[in-house]
């Protein structure tokens, strides 16, 4: 292939130091100016992934994500799988990725999820009878805390000693891991003061409390009826009759925990957010809450994370040549599918700026122009889960608690290492209902989204 069929589309010249440094401090700023100058598609460097083509169109996002998964991995140079394992699904490519996917996606689809609506439910009540009255706090803690108990509850079926311990280990384990993902320099295990080494320890202690759950499982006489997705996967077989190995169970675990636990709480708080600025709609949301629908609640979420998005984006890395649009990018780079920016396009999203979840009523979103949870093949496997995760809390959140609209300005993206959340933590003023709806006030066909 001659020179000139490795055009890549244009972008900054400035030296790559400069370029990573830039997008470190000011990631969305950055990323805003070069999509305004150069609209589909730019090249620039990426801490972590290095020279990369960042595309926001939707044709070229159709092309990346339904491209031959041999030609476009994730897993060999993806940052996450470092941290979370070599058997998780971030690490894999290939056959080994869909042999693994194949065998986790049952779990969060269907009749099964139905059994998890109860267990949302009891954990937002009880975190909501500890929030404060007319009184500002920070709704990112409370909601983390919902959904690691949650997951802990439906993932991992823990009680008891593990229950506890895992809830009191993860939240700094996930929090150190997020901080260490782009920072490779970082993976080396000085101590266990260092970074990386106090992480290598958490993760010892992780895989223990897995560990004593599998044994548990597999000693569990009522195992069969076990909906917890732990359970699932200790009976659950390969193809050729294997089970998921200790480690490999870990792994997805681990990785179902950090797909789950903070980016579904910031999407929660970013709404909490949202509706404190746009009263009319929350009266709306309300109203329909109490009369037992939904159709407006699951719209507010879907425009929730286009407007603000938690995860910016979804990578590919090139193993060989691969052309894109009128552009071939050459096998060592990586194509970024920028979610954030085309969310944030007025040529797909009229008015992008503005909160409108009427946007989304009675209109499926696109699969190329609206993309929290990536796409292809690689999309994320616990979509529906989170999204029957956020209606059932929201749904719990208005019917015991009034939000109390502010005309402060709207709170900033903040990068929390992984994941975006509102920089002042999705700030509430909440007063406890007199009249709620009766709790579990929902349509039956929850799960269909």
């Amino acid at each position: 292939m001659t020179a000139t069929a490795h055009r890549l589309p244009p972008g900054p010249r400035l030296p790559k130091a400069v370029q990573g440094a830039a997008f470190l401090f000011w990631q969305q700023r950055v990323m805003q100016t070069l999509h305004r100058r150069h609209r589909d598609a730019f090249t620039t460097y990426l801490p972590g992934f290095g020279h990369s083509v960042v595309i926001t169109h939707p044709t070229l996002v159709k092309q990346v994500f339904t491209a031959d998964p041999k030609v476009l991995h994730v897993g060999d140079r993806g940052p996450l799988g470092k941290v979370l394992g070599k058997g998780s699904l971030f690490s894999l490519d290939d056959a080994e990725h869909l042999r693994e996917r194949r065998l986790l996606l049952p779990p969060f689809h269907g009749e099964r999820m139905k059994s998890y609506e109860g267990i949302f439910e009891e954990e937002t009540v009880r975190e909501l009878e500890t929030w404060p009255q007319d009184e500002a706090f920070r709704t990112l803690e409370p909601f983390m805390r919902i959904t690691l108990n949650a997951i802990l509850r439906t993932v991992f079926g823990a009680e008891d000693e593990e229950f506890d311990g895992l809830r009191e280990l993860l939240p700094g384990m996930v929090e150190l891991g997020s901080k260490l993902v782009l920072v490779p320099a970082l993976h080396k295990d000085l101590g266990p003061r260092s970074p990386w080494g106090r992480f290598v320890r958490q993760r010892a202690a992780f895989d223990a409390y897995v560990a004593t759950l599998i044994a548990k499982a597999k000693a569990d006489p009522d195992l069969e009826q076990r909906t917890d997705v732990l359970a699932l996967l200790v009976q659950a077989r390969y193809d050729d009759g294997d089970e998921l190995s200790h480690a490999a169970l870990a792994d997805q675990l681990l990785t179902l925990l950090v797909a789950g636990h903070e980016t579904t709480a910031g999407s929660l708080s970013w709404t909490v957010e949202r509706l404190r600025r746009h009263p009319e709609l929350l009266a709306r949301l309300v109203a329909e809450t109490d009369a037992g629908g939904r159709e407006l609640r699951e719209a507010t979420i879907r425009e929730t994370q286009r407007s603000r998005p938690v995860i910016g984006g979804t990578v590919r890395f090139v193993q060989e040549d691969f052309r894109l649009g009128q552009w071939t990018v050459p096998a060592g780079m990586a194509i970024v599918v920028s979610a954030a920016l085309t969310h944030a396009d007025d040529r797909y999203y009229p008015e992008a700026e503005r909160f409108d979840p009427d946007r989304f009523v009675g209109v499926k979103p696109d699969t190329y122009t609206w993309t929290p949870f990536g796409g292809g093949i690689r999309r994320c496997i616990g979509a529906a889960f989170a999204h029957m995760e956020m209606d059932v809390v929201l749904r719990t959140v208005l019917q015991h608690v009034e939000l109390v609209p502010t005309d402060e300005p709207g709170e900033q993206m903040r990068f929390r290492g992984v994941a975006f959340a509102p920089s002042a933590g999705g700030v509430a003023v909440v007063r406890r209902r007199t009249s709620a709806a009766p709790a579990g006030t929902t349509d039956a066909a929850l799960v269909a989204a």
